[in-house]
C-alpha cells in the first residue's frame, strides 16, 4: 500500500469518527432551539389593577381613582368655561333650583305634603311609648327673628378663585369659588343621572360631552398624575345608572376610548357594583343620590330589569325643603338665596349637620353655624329649631313636600329607540320573535319532522347571540299588566303598555313605596324574600341619624301581609362593613377590575372602532 492510499484511508476513518460524534451529540440533545424562559400569557390575562381607572360620574360629585386605591378621589362634577367674547351674557346651571317649583299649585302642594309628614310623625310613638309632641314653627320663629350675627373675624380668609391669568376653564372645587363678576359660565354636565342636555348655552350634546372630557382629563392629569399620552396603557371601568340612556352611554364610551385614548373599557351598572362593593350576592339596592333615587333588585350579579325604578328627587330636594322650613322658622341668615353657589353649599352642610330621622329627638333646640364667604367677615349665627330637622328628610317618603308640579317624577326602563349602528337590537328581536310565534301557530298541524326542518331553516338566518337576548325577559311595565294581556297583537300590546307606563311615571312615589314596588316586580316569591332580607341603601342622600331604623319600620308596616308571615327577617343595610355609603358603588367597580370573570367583558379600542355600539350588546354584563 502506497503512502497516498494510507492517507486516504486515514481521512475516511476520521470522517466516520466525526459522524459518530455528531450522532452521539444529537442523541444527547446538545443543540436545541433556544426558547424564552417563560412564555407570557395573552395581554388580557395579565391585567394589572393599578393600570385600571374606575370612573363613577354623579350629578354632583365625580368619584375617580385607580382600582388599587383604598378610596377614590372625590371632586365636584362641575366646570367653568371662560367667555369667548367680551360682553357675552353670563350663564350658570342651577344647583338647588329646578323646574316645576314656581307653579301656582307648588305652595299648596308643599303645605299638603307637610300635613302628611306631621301626621306621620305624630302617629309613630317614641321608644318610651309616648307620642311625640309637635312643635310649631311660630315657637322657633319668635326667637330666631331677634337673632343678630356675631362677628368672629373681620376677614373670612376665604378667597375667590384667582382668574387673573385667564384660564380657558376651571374644574372641580375651583369652580365653586369663581367670582360671579368674572366672565365664566358654570356647567354641571350631569343632572339627575343623565347628561344635562338643554336649550341654553353649553346645553348641546356635543358641548356636554366636551365638558365631561375636560373634567375627567383634568382630574386624571392633575390629581392622579397620569399624563394623557399614557392613557393608551390604561383601561377604564365606567359606572352607569341602572336606567340608562343608550345614546348617552355610547357617546361616553366614544369619549373614553376614542378621544381620551384608553385601551379598553368595561361598562357596568351602579346597582350591581354596589353589591360587589358591599360583599352581598343579592340585594334590593336603594341608591339615594343628590338629585335622583334609583332602585333595583340584584341577584347573583344580575340586575332584574323589571325591578328598575328611578325617582326624580334626592338629597338636593331635601336641602331645598329644609331651606323652606328654615324660612318659616325665621332663619336668621336672611341674605341666603338658592341662586347663590356658596349659599347652596352652606345649606347642604346645615342639612347634613342638623337633620335626622330619629323620632326620640324632640322639642326646641338651639344650634349655631358660621358663614365664611369671600370679601366678607366671618359671622356666627344662633338658630333655634324644632321639627324642621325631622320634617325635611321625611320629604323622601312624602315627595309632595318638595312642591314639584308638572314634572315626570318616576322613570322606568324603556325599550331602545333603535340605533343605526346596531341593527340586531331589541326591536329586531321582538319582530323575529313575533314572526316565530305566528309561524308556530300556522304550522301546528304539520308533522313533527317537517316542523323541525322548517324551524331550523327559519333560525339559520338569525345572527349569533340572539337566543340569549330573546330569553332576557320583557321590559319593565309588563309587570304592571296582567299576563293575559300579552296575547294581544304586538303593536296594540306595546301601545297599551306605553300608556300604562306613562300613567305610572306621572306619580311621585315615596321611598318606602318605591322599594315595595321594586321588590314586587321580581318574578318569584323566593327572590322577593331574598330582597326583603337584604335592602342595601347606598349614596349620600339618606345619611341621617336614625335612617336605618326609620326605613325598616316603614317597610315592615307597609309590606304585604302575606310576606310578613313568610319573610323571616327584614334587614336594611346602610353601612356595610362600616364603609361610607357614598363610595360603595365605586369600590364595587374596583372589585370588578380584579375578578377573573370580567376578562371577557373588556371592549378594546380597535373593536369599538370597528364594530361600535354592537360591542356593548356582545360584552356588557347586562342586557343592552
Amino acid at each position: 500500500m502506497t503512502q497516498a492510499e494510507k492517507e486516504q484511508d486515514n481521512g475516511k476513518e476520521k470522517e466516520k469518527e466525526r459522524e459518530k460524534e455528531k450522532e452521539k451529540e444529537q442523541q444527547r440533545g446538545v443543540k436545541r432551539p433556544i426558547t424564552p424562559a417563560a412564555i407570557p400569557e395573552p395581554f388580557q390575562e395579565q391585567i394589572q389593577s393599578n393600570f385600571i381607572i374606575v370612573i363613577h360620574p354623579g350629578s354632583r360629585t365625580l368619584r375617580i381613582g385607580r382600582a388599587t386605591d383604598t378610596l377614590p378621589l372625590t371632586v365636584p362634577h362641575v366646570i367653568a368655561r371662560r367667555h369667548k367674547q367680551s360682553g357675552q351674557a353670563r350663564y350658570e346651571d342651577a344647583w338647588l333650583l329646578r323646574e316645576g317649583l314656581n307653579k301656582p299649585e307648588s305652595n299648596e302642594q308643599r303645605q299638603n305634603g307637610l300635613k302628611m309628614v306631621d301626621q306621620a310623625i305624630w302617629s309613630k310613638k317614641m321608644s318610651n311609648g309616648v307620642r311625640r309632641t309637635p312643635v310649631s314653627a311660630e315657637q322657633a320663629r319668635a326667637y330666631n327673628c331677634q337673632i343678630r350675627p356675631a362677628v368672629l373675624d373681620s376677614s373670612s380668609r376665604v378667597k375667590w378663585t384667582n382668574t387673573t391669568h385667564h384660564p380657558p376653564y376651571l374644574v372641580g372645587e375651583e369652580t365653586l369659588y369663581v367670582n360671579p363678576s368674572d366672565c365664566y359660565n358654570i356647567h354641571w354636565p350631569i343632572v339627575r343621572g343623565q347628561l344635562n342636555v338643554h336649550a341654553g348655552p353649553g346645553g348641546s350634546l356635543t358641548a356636554v360631552l366636551a365638558d365631561l372630557e375636560t373634567i375627567w382629563s383634568s382630574v386624571i392629569q392633575k390629581h392622579l398624575e397620569i399624563p394623557l399620552k399614557d392613557l393608551k396603557y390604561y383601561r377604564c371601568i365606567l359606572l352607569v345608572p341602572d336606567i340608562y340612556n343608550r345614546q348617552h352611554v355610547k357617546e361616553m364610551v366614544n369619549v373614553l376610548l376614542l378621544n381620551m385614548g384608553f385601551s379598553a373599557i368595561i361598562v357596568h351598572q351602579e346597582s350591581v357594583c354596589a353589591t360587589f362593593g358591599s360583599g352581598l350576592s343579592s340585594a334590593c339596592v336603594v341608591d339615594v343620590g343628590d338629585q335622583k333615587t334609583s332602585l333595583c333588585c340584584v341577584e347573583d350579579g344580575v340586575s332584574h330589569r323589571n325591578s328598575r325604578l328611578c325617582l326624580a328627587y334626592g338629597g338636593s330636594d331635601v336641602t331645598r325643603a329644609f331651606f323652606w322650613l328654615l324660612q318659616r322658622a325665621g332663619f336668621p341668615y336672611r341674605d341666603c338665596h338658592l341662586s347663590s353657589r356658596l349659599d347652596c353649599q352652606l345649606l347642604q352642610n346645615l342639612k347634613e349637620t342638623f337633620c335626622h330621622l330619629d323620632q326620640d329627638i324632640s322639642g326646641l333646640q338651639d344650634h349655631e353655624f358660621q358663614t365664611r364667604f369671600p370679601e366678607a367677615p366671618a359671622l356666627l349665627y344662633q338658630v333655634r329649631l324644632g321639627d324642621e330637622k325631622l320634617q325635611a328628610p321625611m320629604g323622601l317618603f312624602y315627595p309632595t313636600t318638595f312642591g314639584i308640579v308638572g314634572q315626570k317624577m318616576t322613570s322606568l326602563q324603556h325599550r331602545s329607540q333603535g340605533d343605526s349602528e346596531d341593527p340586531h337590537d331589541e326591536h329586531y328581536l321582538l319582530a323575529t320573535q313575533s314572526k316565530q310565534d305566528q309561524v308556530t301557530k300556522a304550522l301546528s298541524h304539520i308533522d313533527m319532522h317537517t316542523f323541525q326542518t322548517l324551524f331550523f331553516c327559519l333560525f339559520s338566518y338569525l345572527p349569533r347571540g340572539c337566543g340569549s337576548e330573546m330569553d332576557a325577559g320583557p321590559a319593565q311595565g309588563e309587570c304592571l299588566m296582567g299576563a293575559g294581556e300579552l296575547e294581544e297583537p304586538l303593536s296594540a300590546h306595546l301601545s297599551r303598555k306605553t300608556a300604562i307606563m306613562s300613567q305610572f311615571e306621572s306619580k311621585a312615589l315615596g321611598l318606602d313605596k318605591a322599594i315595595l314596588h321594586s321588590i314586587d316586580c321580581c318574578a318569584s316569591d323566593e327572590t322577593k324574600r331574598k330582597m326583603y332580607s337584604s335592602i342595601l341603601v347606598v349614596g349620600g342622600g339618606l345619611m341621617f341619624h336614625g335612617a336605618q331604623e326609620f326605613l325598616l319600620h316603614r317597610i315592615i308596616n307597609k309590606m304585604p301581609p302575606s310576606f310578613r308571615r313568610l319573610v323571616d327577617n327584614v334587614e336594611v343595610i346602610t353601612r356595610p362593613k362600616d364603609m361610607d355609603p357614598r363610595l360603595i358603588s365605586w369600590k364595587g367597580g374596583a372589585v370588578l377590575a380584579c375578578l377573573d370573570t370580567t376578562q371577557e367583558m373588556w371592549i378594546h379600542q380597535r373593536e369599538w372602532q370597528r364594530f361600535g355600539v354592537r360591542m356593548l350588546r356582545e360584552r356588557a354584563a347586562f342586557v343592552w
